[in-house]
């Protein structure tokens, strides 16, 4: 072997397991056509256990909807339009807590913890399961030229990388199409619990989960409970795609090589959390109403929008607007992060 033969040889071989050593430590594999794709640390195993992928999912649902819980109490307060005023966050949380007692801004949170884990669990199953499809269908593939075996085609394809906006984007709404039918009726019942005043349910008689279903069942039947999952779609749809398509898209510049980062995963949880938040209030405030019923003679999506505006004109459209983007950002970023996280245990060896 002649000297350049080797020197070649050995860079090769260094460039190699240089490769090597910046993979994600847990890659994904699936197969395309005669090749296996590496895919980053986004992904679940195959052949992780599906209670494994759905206690991943609940545990980020839990984590996310509980340690933020008073503020969204607070904004649920201030979009509800028998509870419309000028007053801010801090004035609204230094009122309640005087008067009601802080474990006013916990009530419903019950209901949160009972829908929110299997909700979630669903949400990043279908998520994950959807990711691999859509990545199996639509990423480039390299394929051997069976009339010459040396050389490598690639097959044209509308998506080349696995982390793709379009992919989380499509991913997220399959997800939340899918989860808000088991979540929507337990998010009525947290939201009928917010709005609970000491005028309307005296501190001797505090409502129960139990209580307030049952009261909301034998006053107006099971349709409140289900009456908000179209609107709902229609504010968690875009939320979902923003949500998770920000989110992939800050992830692949802040950690391009796809390692397990806390941080970072927190991080870019934040952006895309608050991102999605402040573009879908309207659409919140909307679903609130109707959640609630605290407007009369509201039927639907379009009676919702008509009332709130009749009530309070445009601005009410963004009322909850700073408690919805406080809630969202730092219940996203830990969302991810726990979910992150819990893939990071599962995923070892």
């Amino acid at each position: 072997m002649s000297e350049t033969s080797a020197i070649i040889k050995e860079s090769s071989k260094h460039h190699e397991q240089t490769s090597q050593s910046k993979q994600s430590p847990h890659p994904h594999q699936f197969q395309m056509g005669h090749d296996t794709v590496e895919i980053d640390y986004e992904a679940l195993p195959d052949n992780s256990p599906i209670i494994a992928q759905l206690t991943a999912g609940a545990f980020a649902g839990i984590m996310e909807h509980t340690v933020m819980y008073p503020i969204d109490a607070l904004k649920t307060r201030m979009q509800a339009s028998n509870h419309l005023s000028n007053e801010g966050l801090i004035q609204l949380f230094t009122k309640i807590s005087s008067t009601e007692g802080a474990v006013a801004l916990w009530r419903g949170v019950s209901s949160v913890v009972l829908g929110a884990g299997p909700a979630h669990a669903i949400y990043y199953l279908v998520f994950e399961a959807t990711k691999t499809t859509l990545c199996n269908n639509l990423l480039a593939q390299n394929t051997n030229n069976t009339k010459n075996p040396n050389s490598v085609t690639t097959r044209p394809a509308f998506i080349t990388d696995e982390r793709h906006p379009f992919i989380a984007s499509a991913s997220g709404i399959a997800a939340t199409i899918t989860s808000d039918a088991l979540m929507t009726p337990f998010d009525v019942l947290k939201q009928r619990m917010q709005i609970i005043t000491e005028a309307t349910a005296p501190k001797s008689t505090p409502p129960t989960m139990t209580k307030t279903f049952l009261n909301i069942y034998r006053k107006e039947g099971i349709r409140p409970f289900f009456i908000s999952y179209p609107t709902t779609l229609i504010l968690n749809i875009p939320f979902a795609a923003i949500n998770f398509g920000v989110y992939e898209y800050t992830s692949s510049k802040m950690n391009p090589e796809q390692i397990y980062n806390p941080l970072l995963h927190c991080v870019a949880g934040g952006i895309s959390g608050a991102a999605a938040a402040a573009v879908t209030t309207p659409l919140d405030c909307i679903k609130t109403v109707l959640q609630t019923k605290s407007i009369k003679n509201v039927n639907g999506f379009m009676s919702a929008a008509k009332g709130l505006y009749e009530v309070g004109g445009s601005r009410a459209f963004l009322r909850g607007l700073k408690p919805r983007v406080i809630f969202n950002m730092p219940s996203t970023a830990i969302s991810w992060t726990a979910y992150e996280m819990a893939k990071a245990y599962l995923l070892k060896e």
